[in-house]
């Protein structure tokens, strides 16, 4: 390496001067995104904090209870119950010590209710009962019945097998700290608060659904803030906003540490996800609010982990702190509004503007930038005319309009340079991604180490962004013969510069223009390069151009920039990392890729955003064979070390799924049984039973085992969990003891005719039936999956919803059911031809039997199993 460094050029020396600089800066940018976006900067107040003041150290107690103290806060157990009972009893305790100048009015609803809806992509029907909702009302004594309300919601269940401290318990404590402190404060609020916790949020939005649907306060909410969690702490992000802009404009005028962007909200109908925010907002609703979500620690979102102890600390007292003040600022707002004058107020004139998605977005959790869609019109319109204008404003009062079209066709082609580049700057990550995993046994073994991913693909993407320039050093100028006493250099630089500029402007036009919210980044890169080319120019008056000097004016008005630029993308990198480890399995060999190739190419893209603006200047100095070499060899260096790395460990398990599935034909007759397994990565079973022996064990599977040759698990036998089955793939199942199911229950779910059907004149009919949960314990939820010549049935109002069309088989409708009751469901379909009707039915039960226990306490510490039991069986009337 001594001898390579003594043959490099004075200007070689120069880019490696630069590069490594580069690297100490962007090393340091990204050490202050990562303090702030794990809440580094924040001081948790104790339990012993004011009681004027959001304590985290008193909302997490609640978590305590929540999560650990009370055993499952699912459907169908005690926990849901104790939970439910908890709250109510905090809430009586905070009525009792209230003032006499509030009043204070705690409801128990139970509700009940079906509906259709849209979920992942699905038209899914869902029939509900006996969930519970704990709702308490404070207002002032002055306060009338019809005053317009503000809601805030969080959910108290959670996911089967999770202790829920994140997803949702950090919620219900949030809200129970803020009512407390509403009333210990003295604070009488001069709007009706209204807090909802509801008890089946899991279960696609149900409780939230109950109370926008029956409530008897619904039509008085003006506004609502929804929290959730997607993981254990962080960023308390605003990932939706609406109806109109006024709800975020609140918010960031209010908030102390804003935390959230529009762009969220253009991708949120991507992510496999939904809140309760559609139940009040869109479907059900016309409330404007916010969706408020912690969206960090996602590996143990939805897992047996996600405890008290994986609370990022910092974050529960930051967005208390916001969401008092939020909540204040709320109940003074002129545009707060019950239901009938948010009538009236649409039926006037209203302004457009006030009716559209607003642009906003925090710069470090600072503060927060804000601005609607008119004013959004000026700024993002603003860099495209100055990109056209500005070759006229410089060369036209010296060399005429000739020369200024030039320029312009000059700039053209810096845009086209500079794409290019960015293209490059993806399509490199993605390649090497490939080439790497075709010479390493499994995928992902930067999950569990986010660093590993920079690693790779940063140094390779750069040098992706580079190669054009390299490769075709020639620029074709199409003003050099206008502008004799201009070097040739300048005026490349320049082109360069402007397409860069240009190229940002129209991405920020364009976002715009299609009614999207998210073109603010490229808007910040092209407002700051401009003053950033500004000291350049200024500085090689006095420094020359080939100085680094030069260089470093040019790049320190470009630090507020690329603060935000890696502030941004070690947040979304991050986010999508943790998501990876739950995005499902894809079948091979495509599926194998897809992780690396998706982390791979967002990384190559963000580097485009963080690198992209400096380089029409830096690159001059960076755009070297040697600097080339430098970075595909780091790139391989980094792979190689990173293929080093096991992809999980016990702070990132890999997710497995595991049911006991139990085929009935009839209320006592067992068909088959077996134990059906499934991964939700792209590293598949056979990397899980290799790494895993102890579970090869348990399954009998020795080393002549064949994927290919073992029996499949197919998506049928996963129907209790639909639409969620549609993440797996290549799932297999194993043989299980039928004797344990008889001795744990005496009969199994089934469906019977109540009464005769009752057919008509024209050939329609029908069909009364009543479905019984047999003696399963404790059921969580029932798919029923309906073929046939159906025309209307009882769920939904009477409404079916659109039929889901698998390959290969006729359409069906879905109905989801879920409740505890001593009475079993009744229902009746009916049909308008001749033809059979088929109801296949799928019961998730999450008693475990002790062979399931002793299978799921088999596997090692870095997976994390989900485990219950599936009742199926298929009936024909």
């Amino acid at each position: 390496m001594t001898f390579y460094l003594f043959r490099l050029s004075s200007g070689d020396v120069a880019g490696f001067k630069l590069l490594f600089s580069l690297a100490i800066i962007y090393g340091l940018l990204s050490t202050v995104a990562y303090y702030v976006t794990h809440m580094k900067f924040i001081t948790p107040l104790g339990i012993d904090a004011p009681l004027d003041r959001f304590s985290e150290a008193r909302a997490v107690e609640h978590i305590r209870v929540l999560a650990h103290e009370i055993d499952g806060r699912q459907e169908g157990r005690q926990g849901l119950h104790d939970a439910a009972k908890y709250i109510k009893t905090q809430l009586e305790m905070l009525k009792d010590r209230a003032g006499s100048n509030v009043r204070i009015e705690i409801e128990q609803d139970v509700v009940n209710g079906s509906f259709n809806m849209m979920f992942l992509g699905h038209s899914l029907s869902l029939g509900y009962r006996n969930h519970t909702n704990i709702v308490m009302r404070i207002s002032s004594l002055e306060s009338k019945d019809t005053d317009p309300s503000i809601l805030l919601n969080g959910h108290f269940d959670s996911p089967p097998g999770s202790p829920g401290a994140g997803d949702c318990g950090s919620c219900v404590a949030s809200i129970l700290e803020i009512a407390r402190l509403t009333i210990d404060s003295g604070w009488v609020p001069p709007k009706p608060l209204i807090f909802l916790f509801n008890g089946a949020e899991e279960l696609f939005m149900l409780g939230s659904h109950g109370f926008i649907t029956t409530n008897k306060w619904r039509n008085t909410i003006g506004a609502f803030i929804n929290l959730e969690a997607s993981g254990n702490g962080g960023l308390d992000f605003v990932c939706q906003s609406g109806p109109g802009s006024w709800p975020s404009k609140v918010y960031a005028e209010s908030a102390i540490r804003p935390m959230g962007n529009s762009a969220a909200q253009d991708i949120f109908s991507f992510v496999p996800g939904d809140t309760d925010y559609r139940m009040f907002a869109t479907d059900f609703g016309d409330i404007p609010g916010l969706d408020i979500i912690f969206l960090h620690g996602g590996y143990f979102y939805h897992t047996s982990t996600d405890s008290v102890e994986r609370l990022l600390p910092g974050s529960i007292q930051a967005r208390g702190d916001n969401l008092f003040n939020l909540v204040k600022a709320f109940t003074i707002s002129p545009n707060l509004k019950n239901a009938h004058q948010r009538g009236v107020y649409r039926d006037s004139a209203v302004s457009k503007d006030d009716e559209q998605q607003p642009i906003f977005f925090d710069y470090v959790s600072w503060f927060l930038v804000y601005y609607s869609r008119k004013q959004g019109m000026i700024f993002h319109s603003m860099p495209v005319a100055i990109f056209l204008l500005i070759p006229f404003f410089m060369w036209f009062s010296k060399c005429g309009l000739k020369c200024s079209f030039a320029a312009l066709f000059d700039n053209i082609k810096g845009i086209l340079f500079h794409l290019i580049g960015i293209i490059f700057g993806v399509i490199f990550p993605v390649v090497f991604s490939i080439l790497r995993l075709l010479f390493c046994a499994h995928s992902m073994n930067w999950f569990a180490h986010p660093y590993l991913a920079y690693m790779m693909f940063v140094p390779c993407s750069l040098a992706g962004m580079l190669f054009p320039r390299i490769c075709w050093n020639y620029f074709p100028l199409s003003q050099a013969p206008y502008l004799i006493k201009s070097s040739k250099q300048e005026l490349i630089d320049e082109s360069r510069f402007w397409g860069a500029f240009g190229l940002y402007a129209l991405i920020s036009m364009g976002y715009f223009s299609a009614g999207l919210s998210g073109g603010f980044l490229t808007l910040s890169l092209a407002a700051l390069m401009i003053p950033a080319w500004i000291f350049f120019h200024l500085s090689v008056k006095y420094y020359g151009r080939e100085s680094l000097t030069s260089a470093a004016c040019f790049l320190v008005p470009t630090l507020p920039l690329l603060l935000h630029s890696v502030y941004f993308s070690v947040f979304l990198v991050q986010f999508l990392i943790e998501k990876m480890g739950m995005m499902g399995s894809i079948p091979p060999p495509h599926g194998y890729f897809v992780p690396d190739v998706i982390v791979g190419a967002t990384i190559g893209a963000l580097t485009g955003v963080c690198v992209g603006p400096i380089l029409p200047v830096t690159g001059h100095w960076l755009a070297r064979s040697s600097i080339m070499q430098f970075l595909l060899h780091a790139t391989v260096i980094s792979m190689a070390l990173t293929s080093q790395f096991f992809p999980y460990t016990i702070d990132a398990p890999k997710r497995v799924i595991l049911q006991h599935t139990v085929v009935t034909a009839d209320a006592g007759q067992i068909d088959d049984i077996s134990f059906d397994i499934s991964v939700l990565d792209s590293n598949a079973l056979p990397f899980l039973f290799k790494h895993a022996p102890e579970v090869a064990k348990h399954l009998k599977i020795d080393s002549d085992f064949s994927f290919n040759t073992a029996n499949q698990s197919y998506r049928e036998s996963w129907m209790a969990i639909y639409p969620l089955s549609d993440l797996f793939s290549r799932s297999l199942k194993f043989p299980a003891n039928r004797d344990e199911i008889l001795k744990n229950y005496s009969y199994f779910p089934h469906i019977s005719t109540t009464k005769q059907q009752a057919t008509s004149i024209d050939g329609s009919r029908r069909v009364y039936l009543e479905f019984s949960l047999g003696s399963l314990k404790e059921v969580w939820v029932t798919v029923l999956n309906i073929t046939g010549p159906i025309s209307s049935w009882s769920f939904a109002n009477a409404t079916l919803p659109a039929p889901e069309i698998v390959k290969g088989a006729p359409p069906s409708y879905i109905c989801r059911l879920s409740g505890v009751a001593k009475e079993n469901w009744t229902f009746w379909l009916e049909t308008n031809s001749p033809g059979d009707i088929r109801i296949e039915v799928g019961v998730v039960e999450q008693y475990l039997m002790e062979s399931m226990k002793k299978l799921k306490d088999s596997f090692p510490e870095w997976v994390d199993v989900i485990a219950f039991s599936s009742f199926l069986s298929t009936y024909i009337f």
